[in-house]
């Protein structure tokens, strides 16, 4: 006689064993029409898995991520039998879920086209329209991998070889076609819906690794909703125009090169951008109270494995042997060295909160097939920091961090930031206590900000607890920048210490800070937020000066030294193309203001501004110009 416990707190009980689908018609006829799969204690299940014992129940539908996850998953499944059924001799590998929609790995010889891909998308549905069922069975693992290698699916085979002896797997049916599948799974092929589209195929190499063989991947997304997914491809369509690798070329900001995969070539534009983000965090970090520091880019391997970095991140770590037979690793992170000049001199904890900054320069190896523009680069510069304090410090300080983080993303246009907070996690360092007071500190920073925000329960650094810092952007996506974690282990591992009112050496807490974390990913998050058409302030070049004709060089040139003494980027074109074609060019290159300069313009002492996308212009005299436009350069980066 099992008794179901529901979310809202409700106790249901049932003379017999029961299915989730008898669960969601007891709670509501509604609920068992729209429901799509379980969660028993916990673990999700199918609809039809049979409750024999008290436990709680959550029922999922497509409102829930967990339901569009399972919608997502079912598609990816018919993908493979619809690729199956059009190209037999195809092989199935994999077909995992990822944000916004799935992919699935095939082995092929004839790669796949656009044509195909259509004709796998009407074959999709198809199979849905038959509305097979969708059930489950539970094989040994040596019965399973003997029935796939007799099919000739090797890849499924070595995959089921992986798992211990003695471990049973889990086959799902979809009619009579079936794959290796943990679940859940809808409970039929017509619940999965036709709103669905195939996006794209690559190259992937067999469990990522460049010495197997490549795959094809067909990539796709799906949602619950003609809607949904018609608002998501215009979300990509809107995405691809605001690429910023497309917009860094036109921009003439950045490039790469294989011969140093993973780091940026910065152009002068684009470096004037990145030192413009820096002198404008730099005076927000000195107004805040932060110590600037510099420490070395290559330490001996030894600080490593002391903090702990080279047991973990070891092999993400790029290393050099010296002559001497000494191992120097290039830092990957700045916490150690941070810790390094926080111990050079005696500390009192009338020192504390200490809080110490620096732009450093680190390098992780990232596998080739991962790098992606500035997004996910091996060389990189964070704006990192550590404030060393007392337990009784840790809120006041993470609400000050909290609170400059949020005020510097709404200056940069970032106005919906939605918070993630991670507690302790099973395994771990540090007194409860202190992670108690860890943990209140932080969530209490994270409610007084008054922003939406969710809770990933143990999912915090073994260290301490975490809140994430997520920016919506212009056009709906979501990305994580910032971090704040309270740090109970790195400061005791590398002796960091500091006397107390009580005349005992005591370890302080650390607190990790990161408000854009990445420049350069934060960058090429901007361009694509503003579709490189940057508020006036952030623009890497401001202004450009343009004489009609040659007769009113001179007077541009007068401009253009004017504008740039009073702080303003700005360049003269003095090219011999017309004006039209001038525009056009620099409206190409996203400049915010272009100055005509013409006769009217000299008689009045003038300039004529055209602002960015628009075809209006007006006249203004020019030290009005400068009064008006160098305030609002200087009110934005203060």
């Amino acid at each position: 006689m099992p008794t179901i416990k529901l979310p809202d707190g409700k106790n249901l009980s049932f003379p017999n064993s029961l299915t989730g689908y008898e669960v969601a018609e007891k709670i509501s006829k509604s609920l068992s029409k729209q429901a799509l799969i379980m969660s028993v204690d916990g673990e999700q299940k199918d609809l039809n898995y049979k409750i024999k014992n008290d436990c709680a129940v959550k029922i999922f539908t497509s409102k829930d991520q967990e339901g569009i996850d399972t919608i997502r998953h079912d598609t990816a499944h018919i993908t493979a039998m619809a690729v199956q059924e059009l190209f037999p001799g195809t092989q199935v590998t994999i077909g995992p879920i990822i944000e916004n929609g799935f992919y699935y790995d095939f082995a092929r010889k004839e790669p796949f086209t656009e044509e195909d891909l259509n004709k796998i998308e009407n074959k999709m549905k198809e199979i849905i329209d038959r509305d097979l069922p969708t059930t489950r069975e539970v094989w040994s693992r040596d019965k399973a991998i003997s029935h796939f290698k007799d099919k000739g699916e090797i890849y499924k085979a070595e995959i089921i070889e992986s798992i211990p002896q003695g471990e049973d797997v889990s086959i799902y049916f979809h009619g009579e076609w079936h794959d290796l599948c943990r679940g859940p799974h809808l409970s039929s092929t017509g619940k999965i819906g036709k709103y669905f589209k195939l996006t794209k195929v690559s190259g992937a190499y067999w469990r990522g690794d460049s010495n197997n063989e490549m795959l094809q991947r067909i990539y796709g997304t799906s949602w619950s909703s003609q809607k949904d997914l018609d608002d998501y491809l215009k979300r990509i369509e809107e995405a691809e125009k605001r690429d910023h690798r497309k917009l860094g070329k036109e921009m003439n900001l950045f490039h790469f090169r294989e011969e140093s995969p993973g780091s940026v070539f910065w152009h002068e534009k684009g470096w004037k951008l990145f030192q413009k983000l820096v002198a404008y965090m730099r005076n927000r970090q000195d107004n805040a109270g932060y110590k600037e520091v510099n420490t070395p880019e290559i330490l001996d391997r030894s600080l490593w494995e002391k903090s702990g970095h080279w047991e973990k991140y070891g092999k993400h770590m790029y290393t050099s042997q010296t002559p001497d037979e000494k191992i120097f690793a290039i830092k990957p992170m700045n916490c150690p060295g941070h810790i390094e000049v926080f111990n050079q001199g005696l500390k009192s904890y009338r020192d504390l909160p200490l809080r110490i900054t620096e732009f450093g320069k680190v390098h992780r190896y990232e596998p080739s097939g991962a790098l992606h523009g500035l997004l996910r680069v091996r060389a990189f510069t964070q704006d990192d920091a550590h404030i060393f304090c007392t337990e009784d410090q840790i809120t006041e300080e993470c609400l000050t961090v909290t609170n400059l983080i949020l005020d510097i993303y709404k200056d940069l246009g970032f106005e919906k930031v939605i918070l993630k907070y991670a507690d302790r996690p099973e395994i771990r360092v540090g007194d409860d206590k202190v992670w108690d007071k860890a943990e209140s500190s932080l969530l209490e920073a994270v409610k007084a900000s008054k922003l939406e925000y969710s809770i990933n329960k143990g999912e915090g650094a073994f260290y301490g607890p975490k809140v994430e810092f997520v920016l919506r952007d212009a056009i709906g996506r979501d990305w994580q920048c910032g971090t704040l974690q309270v740090d109970l282990n790195l400061p005791g591992r590398l002796d960091a210490s500091f006397v107390d009112k009580d005349g005992a050496k005591k370890v302080p807490v650390m607190l990790h800070r990161a408000l854009f974390g990445s420049l350069e990913r934060f960058i090429g998050i901007l361009i694509e937020h503003y579709a490189g058409k940057f508020p006036f302030w952030i623009a890497p070049l401001q202004v450009i000066v343009i004489p009609i004709s040659e007769d009113f060089d001179d007077y541009a040139k007068k401009v253009n030294r004017k504008i740039n003494s009073n702080g303003i980027t700005s360049e003269v074109d003095l090219k011999n193309h017309n004006l039209n074609y001038k525009i056009r060019e620099h409206s190409l290159s996203k400049i915010p203001l272009l100055l005509i300069c013409g006769k009217k313009e000299v008689d009045s002492n003038s300039v004529t501004i055209r602002r960015l996308d628009t075809n209006k212009q007006e006249n203004m005299e020019l030290n009005l110009f400068l009064k008006t436009f160098s305030a609002l350069n200087k009110a934005s980066s203060n």
